[in-house]
């Protein structure tokens, strides 16, 4: 693959991992104690409720991973910056790939969410760096 497809499908991952974590913020500041974020997150009525406020703050957290990866990526496509929005890129997925490793590492029941987590983010630091290096 060319080195500029390369870097393409690395910003289409990163994207796809923006997306996600925007759904993740949406979950957990907007409808944390719904029935449908309390099944994905596996808490009860409760849980919810008692966890609130922590849910909204991280919530944000993914809201800003994903604003600085979008923003990364259209500086990479339409200015002359491309290193720094390459480095937001990175940034960004890299944050949320270190996120998925601590969630990983946190317990056995938290490996197939960290799974879920950090595998857009993983392939596009791969595709990125891999493009930037040929």
């Amino acid at each position: 693959m060319h080195t500029e497809q390369m870097l393409t499908a690395g910003l289409v991952f990163a994207l796809g991992a923006a997306a996600l974590h925007g759904y993740i913020f949406y979950l957990e500041s907007i409808a944390w104690t719904s029935p449908a974020a309390r099944a994905v997150f596996g808490t009860s009525r409760e849980e919810a409720e008692a966890t609130r406020e922590l849910a909204y703050n991280q919530g944000f957290y993914n809201l800003f991973l994903a604003v600085l990866v979008v923003v990364g990526a259209a500086i990479v496509w339409m200015s002359n910056h491309r290193g720094v929005g390459v480095a937001l890129v990175l940034a960004g997925v890299g944050a949320m790939l270190g996120a998925a490793v601590v969630l990983a590492l946190s317990g056995a029941s938290r490996r197939t969410p960290a799974i879920k987590q950090g595998a857009l983010p993983l392939v596009a630091v791969v595709l990125i760096v891999v493009g930037l290096a040929a």
